[in-house]
């Protein structure tokens, strides 16, 4: 790696890095795949809010959606012609801001598959529209995921990692394994202490801290919002002295191109 692709500031910035809007023509409509062995399924352009960090700020509502049955069977055939995948990311937008019907008709099209060990509901709702997450979800969830659905949350700090306390408990009550995603952000986690709390607050919760991710390089948001490569590596440190592994998640960069995500001792 150069150390031009190092740097966490705007070199390479663009408004779509991870060219999800000019799409793959391999591709059915709303799928996308950057990994061999995960797909990420477009459900919707919608979200209960519009995060200023969001990667998919200037994209979202240009892009198509698998919102209708012809597109879900498109994106099914795909998935079973390439056997190798085994993951399916249900995203956006915001997947629960779609009806529990059609929550549950993606999520039972894919787990029904046999190649398929993981479908995964990402979503920002435990945090900002916790009510979202029923008990009658969290069921229909479980009966129709077959022990496969896991929920990935963002959440950035301590306090809303206890706004989400009460949906991550219904869904890990019902069996279904929460963990987070965060954003190292400046002026919002980017202090030592803070991002220790917000740790110690998700494991409180029982939500698995799972990736704290570097601003993603998108033009506008990585020169508001990027943090120094030296300041989170001080982070990550601090953390780990503190924190036992349970409670440790994983400090990297998601880098277009690249073909893992990449810990901040290899930036």
């Amino acid at each position: 790696m150069t150390k031009k692709s190092r740097c966490t500031a705007s070199v390479g910035a663009s408004k779509d890095p991870f060219g999800e809007l000019s799409g793959d023509g391999r591709l059915p409509q709303g799928l996308r795949q950057r990994f061999p062995d995960r797909v990420l399924v477009m459900t919707t352009d919608c979200c209960f809010e519009r995060c200023p960090h969001c990667t998919r700020k200037f994209i979202l509502g240009r892009s198509p959606v698998v919102d209708s049955p012809e597109r879900l069977a498109a994106c099914v055939d795909y998935v079973k012609r390439h056997p190798k995948v085994r993951d399916v990311l249900l995203s956006g937008g915001d997947v629960l801001t779609l009806s529990d019907a059609k929550i549950a008709r993606l999520v039972e099209t894919f787990a029904s598959l046999d190649q398929i060990d993981v479908v995964r509901i990402c979503t920002r709702a435990p945090v900002a529209n916790p009510a979202r997450v029923t008990d009658a979800l969290a069921r229909l969830l479980a009966r129709k995921g077959r022990g496969k659905v896991w929920a990935n949350v963002h959440v950035n700090t301590a306090a809303e990692a206890q706004k989400a306390r009460a949906a991550a408990a219904r869904l890990v009550d019902r069996g279904i394994p929460v963990s987070s995603q965060t954003v190292l952000l400046r002026g919002v986690n980017d202090t030592p202490r803070k991002m220790l709390a917000l740790l110690r607050a998700l494991s409180a919760a029982r939500i698995r801290p799972y990736y704290v991710f570097q601003c993603d390089p998108v033009d506008g948001l990585i020169q508001r919002f990027g943090v120094p490569l030296a300041k989170a590596k001080e982070i990550e440190s601090y953390c780990a002295e503190r924190i036992g592994g349970l409670s440790l998640p994983r400090f990297v960069a998601d880098l277009p191109g690249s073909r893992r995500k990449i810990p901040l001792d290899l930036q």
